[in-house]
């Protein structure tokens, strides 16, 4: 069977990759680097800055001087991503990679660079670009990409959009000194979390400096002056840098999905509940469909297509897809928000406890922090919500259990290391 994939992000490669372990001939065409924007623009850059921004962090709490080296950051980011996409590359050895902008003919056929390409399934995995707000001015503001491409560090930068790549970036600079402010249209900072765990990330970062401005609409961006309204009164902001963050879109442009009778809106591409296009045997996965936007999220849709390509049986359930803002301190979620279960009409029970209480938290200087666990009236876990150092790591941890229905007996009934931040998730358990 003849596979073809256009886009070479996570959704993309790792589905190519496994094709090819399965038997199939597979051709990748990207447009853009293999790793796509997660590697390139996205998650592992923004990670590596993170990580000198966490030093930063520490040093300071230990009372050592610490000089904020953005430019030894910088290059260690290009390094790390140079690093990994050549491994992406080596794991690609298998697969037929072409370079250049992928077009549809015709359902079975795509074009590139004048060259033609037939296959028996199409994967469509373009991902998603920068979103911005119809107002003037947004020429003059920097995108999540060239953002990381700045060699100094800004005196200040006003940050658009409160969610979860705003706020990542608002976090990372004001570690390196950097004034910020976060203006977000909504009425509480990453609109979609769990509106406890927003209002205390809200309040961490305020703690650090970070002036947060909620409900606030941004209307016009003049020479670094942003001016927002807010109560119906009008205010702004002065700032060296100026960042959109108000979320990406898909990146659908220049597909030519027409010619193949592809059904789909600015949203993203339509599909089925097996990622399976209006036309039979083309598929889409990963940003470009509107939905979740997270890498692993792609990466496990495009192999729920392939396993539906093969006639394979998988028990991936996309609706417990965990979460992750690394922010300082970091948040995690997976499941359903409170807010989401009063909709529900659910009788559940918030257990919750916290970083300070904790010892291994408590010894390295980690207290702000809380975990919080929903359980049904049953005792099955329906979400879990942690802020605090790690919450990356821990929220797994439940995610694991909630994927083969487990209660909360059985979560309590597991044995912890002690002295661990893993007993932050046990002591809620047992509130």
């Amino acid at each position: 069977m003849r596979l073809l994939i256009i886009g070479a992000g996570p959704g993309g490669y790792e589905t190519a990759v496994e094709a090819v372990k399965r038997g199939m001939e597979v051709t990748l065409i990207t447009e853009g680097p293999l790793g796509g924007t997660c590697l390139n623009e996205g998650c592992i850059p923004t990670k590596t800055f993170c990580h000198y921004a966490e030093l930063i962090e520490q040093n300071i709490k230990a009372g050592l001087d610490c000089k904020p080296a953005f430019g030894a950051a910088a290059q260690r980011k290009q390094a790390v991503v140079e690093q990994l996409r050549g491994g992406v590359e080596m794991l690609l050895k298998g697969v037929e990679v072409v370079q250049g902008k992928a077009q549809f003919k015709d359902s079975k056929t795509v074009v590139c660079d004048g060259q033609d390409f037939t296959a028996d399934k199409i994967i469509i995995a373009t991902g998603s670009v920068s979103a911005s707000l119809p107002i003037p001015g947004t020429g003059s503001c920097l995108t999540s990409k060239e953002i990381l491409d700045l060699t100094e560090v800004p005196e200040s930068l006003c940050v658009i959009g409160g969610g979860v790549i705003g706020l990542e970036f608002a976090s990372i600079f004001r570690s390196f000194g950097t004034e910020v402010t976060v203006l977000e249209y909504c009425p509480n900072i990453l609109p979609r979390f769990d509106v406890d765990l927003a209002k205390r990330l809200k309040q961490s970062l305020s703690k650090r400096g970070i002036n947060i401005e909620v409900q606030a609409q941004v209307t016009r961006i003049d020479d670094g002056t942003v001016t927002y309204l807010k109560k119906e009164k009008e205010y702004t902001v002065q700032a060296a840098k100026v960042l959109m963050a108000v979320g990406r879109r898909p990146n659908t442009d220049g597909l030519n999905l027409e010619a193949a009778g592809i059904d789909y809106t600015r949203r993203g591409i339509t599909v089925n509940e097996r990622f399976e296009t209006s036309v039979p045997g083309i598929y889409a996965v990963g940003d470009v469909t509107g939905g979740i936007m997270l890498a692993h999220a792609a990466t496990y849709q495009g192999l729920h297509a392939l396993n539906c390509i093969c006639g394979r049986q998988d028990s991936i359930r996309f609706d417990l897809i965990p979460a992750a803002v690394f922010t300082m301190p970091e948040v995690a979620t997976v499941g359903l928000t409170e807010e989401q279960c009063k909709e529900k009409e659910l009788e559940v029970r918030c257990l919750k406890s916290f970083y300070r209480a904790n010892g291994k938290a408590v010894s390295m200087d980690e207290t702000d922090g809380y975990c919080k666990i929903i359980t049904s009236a049953d005792n099955k876990i329906l979400g879990a919500h942690i802020m605090g150092a790690h919450a990356a790591d821990l929220i797994h941890e439940i995610a694991a259990v909630m994927n083969i229905g487990g209660t909360l007996d059985q979560m309590q009934a597991v044995i912890h290391a002690h002295p661990t931040l893993s007993e932050i998730v046990q002591s809620a358990l047992h509130n």
